[in-house]
C-alpha cells in the first residue's frame, strides 16, 4: 500500500485524499530576495456607474446580483471565466446538498430553489419527489443507498432509522445557460473574462473596483461593492481584517481537480466487480499504489447514466497561493489521464471510455475568511434560538449526534458585513466563521442564501445613500420572504 505521506484515506465512500505536490527543488532553491518595481501612475477609464457592483459570478455572486436588480438597484457582475457558476459549474460542484433537514422538513428556498425548479422543468436536474423528502420506507431508499451518491441523500434519524434527505445535482453545462438567462431577465450589466485585481477607495469606504481584460485596464464605481469571489479576493485591497488559517485536516483544507469519463458500461464493469472481487480489488490496489484516483460518481443525471465522476482531493498548505494551486493543477490532470488509461486497460466497462470533460476551474474548498460584525462559530451550531437579524436557515445534517439535536443553524446578516470598511459586503464561502461553520455551511445553497440577502442589503443601502450596516433588518427581511426564502 502507499505510504501515509502520499495518500490517506477520507470519507463515508472510502474517498481518497491526496497530498499536494512539494515544490522542486530549482523552486525550492529559488531565492529573489526583496525586490519591488514600481508601477507607473495611470488614469484608468470608468467604463459604467451602479448601484451595486458584484465581483465573481459563483453561486452567491449569481444570486447577489439577480437580487440586488430586482430590488431595483443598477447592477453590475464581472466574472474572471467565460461563465457563471463558479465552483458549482466550472469546478464541476454540481451538487446541491441538504435542502431538508433528516426529517425532511425544507429549510432553503428563495433563489436557490428558483434556479433548481428552472433547471428541474428542462430536464437538466435530479433530485427526489417532494412526497419522498424524510421518508423511511425501504423501497424509496433502495435506489439511493445503491447509488454512489447515497451520502448526499441518506441520514439517520433519532429513532436509528434510514431516511431521505432532499438534494439536487443538476447539469453543469445546462446551468451555466440557465445562469446567463437569470442574469439577463434581472437587467443585471454582465461583463465576463473579466478579473477584479483592486477596489476604489474613498477613506473608509469602497467605492468601485478596478479590473481587467483582454480591452485592458478599466474602472466600474459602485455605491455598494459584494465580494463572491469564494476567497475574499477583494479584502486585503479594502483593508477588511480577515484571516486564512485552517486548523486540522479539514474538508475546506482540500483543493480538488474534478474530471468527467464518459462512455462507461457499467453493466460490464459491475458484472467484473462482483463476479471477480478478487481482481477488482487488485485493480484498485494497483490504483491506489500508484497514487492514482480510485474513487468516483456514478451520473445520475437523465441520459448521462455512463459517466463517471471523478472528485480527488488534495491537502493544500494554501488555497489561493499560486504556486501551489499550479503545482496541484499539473499533478491532477496527469493523474487522471493516467487513472483513465489503467482503467481502460484493466476495467471492463471502460474500454471505449474517454475523458468528457476536466473542470476548468481547481476546486477550493475553503480559504481567506472575513472577519464580520458576527463570525458565526461551532457554538452557533448548536443554538435554538434564531438571530435577531437571521437571513438563512440552513439544515444542520452533517454533524453527527448534534444534527439530531440541533436540526438547523441561523445566520445573521452581521455575518456577511466586514466590522470596519463600509461599502463592502462578503456573499460567498469567505463569510465570516471559524472552521467549522465554514466547513459545514459553504456550500453552493449556503452561498446562494448569503447572495440573496447581500444583493437586497445592498440595493437598499444604494437607493437609502447609508451604509450596509444600517440597513433596518426588517426591510431586508420582507425582501427576502418576498423572494421565497425561508426565515424563522
Amino acid at each position: 500500500m502507499a505510504s501515509n505521506n502520499r495518500i490517506l484515506f477520507h470519507g463515508p465512500n472510502g474517498m481518497v485524499r491526496y497530498h499536494a505536490p512539494e515544490p522542486t527543488e530549482e523552486e525550492k532553491n529559488y531565492r529573489p530576495g526583496i525586490k519591488t518595481v514600481t508601477e507607473a501612475a495611470r488614469e484608468v477609464e470608468v467604463i459604467r456607474e451602479a448601484d451595486v457592483v458584484v465581483v465573481g459570478g459563483g453561486p452567491g455572486g449569481f444570486a447577489a446580483a439577480i437580487c440586488a436588480a430586482r430590488t431595483g438597484a443598477k447592477t453590475v457582475l464581472l466574472e474572471r471565466y467565460g461563465h457563471l457558476g463558479g465552483m458549482s459549474t466550472g469546478g464541476l460542484v454540481n451538487i446541491v446538498p441538504n435542502l431538508t433537514d433528516i426529517y425532511g422538513k425544507r429549510y432553503i428556498g428563495g433563489i436557490c430553489q428558483e434556479f433548481l425548479d428552472r433547471m428541474d422543468s428542462i430536464g437538466a436536474a435530479f433530485r427526489p419527489a417532494e412526497s419522498e423528502w424524510g421518508s423511511t420506507e425501504p423501497n424509496v431508499l433502495k435506489y439511493y443507498k445503491d447509488s454512489s451518491f447515497h451520502h448526499f441523500f441518506v441520514r439517520k434519524n433519532a429513532e436509528g432509522q434510514e431516511t431521505l434527505l432532499y438534494t439536487t445535482i443538476f447539469d453543469p453545462e445546462i446551468g451555466k445557460n440557465e445562469m446567463n438567462r437569470m442574469v439577463a431577465e434581472a437587467g443585471v450589466k454582465l461583463y465576463l473574462h473579466s478579473w477584479v485585481t483592486d477596489v476604489v477607495m474613498e477613506e473608509n469606504a469602497v467605492k468601485g473596483v478596478i479590473f481587467q481584460s483582454k480591452s485592458g485596464r478599466r474602472a466600474v464605481l459602485g455605491k455598494v461593492v459584494i465580494d463572491c469571489t469564494g476567497d475574499g479576493d477583494l479584502l486585503p485591497c479594502a483593508g477588511a481584517e480577515s484571516n486564512d488559517n485552517i486548523g486540522g485536516d479539514m474538508r475546506i483544507k482540500h483543493l480538488c481537480f474534478g474530471f468527467w469519463v464518459g462512455g462507461v458500461e457499467f453493466r460490464a464493469f459491475d458484472k467484473f466487480t462482483s463476479q471477480y472481487p478478487d481482481e477488482y480489488m487488485k485493480l484498485k490496489n494497483e490504483l491506489h499504489d500508484s497514487g492514482l484516483y480510485v474513487s468516483f460518481f456514478r451520473g445520475m443525471l437523465k441520459d448521462q447514466e455512463d459517466v463517471a465522476w471523478f472528485h480527488p482531493h488534495f491537502v493544500a498548505a494554501c488555497q489561493t497561493d499560486v504556486d501551489e494551486m499550479t503545482r496541484i493543477d499539473v499533478a491532477g490532470r496527469d493523474k487522471a489521464v493516467r487513472t483513465w488509461e489503467l482503467l481502460r486497460e484493466k476495467a471492463p466497462g471502460f474500454e471505449k471510455s474517454y475523458i468528457r470533460l476536466t473542470a476548468p476551474q481547481l476546486g477550493t474548498t475553503g480559504g481567506r475568511r472575513l472577519v464580520s460584525e458576527y463570525d458565526l462559530t461551532e457554538p452557533d451550531l448548536c443554538r435554538d434560538e434564531p438571530f435577531e437579524d437571521t437571513i438563512a436557515i440552513f439544515p444542520n445534517n452533517d454533524r453527527g449526534p448534534d444534527s439530531l439535536r440541533w436540526s438547523r443553524v441561523f445566520v445573521p446578516l452581521r455575518s456577511l458585513i466586514p466590522q470596519k470598511t463600509d461599502g463592502l459586503m462578503v456573499a460567498c464561502r469567505a463569510f465570516g466563521s471559524d472552521d467549522e461553520a465554514n466547513n459545514c455551511f459553504n456550500l453552493v445553497p449556503h452561498c446562494m442564501c448569503f447572495g440573496q440577502a447581500a444583493g437586497i442589503t445592498a440595493a437598499i443601502a444604494a437607493r437609502d445613500g447609508i451604509r450596509p450596516r444600517d440597513v433596518p433588518y426588517a426591510e431586508v427581511r420582507g425582501k427576502l420572504l418576498e423572494g421565497g426564502a425561508i426565515l424563522p
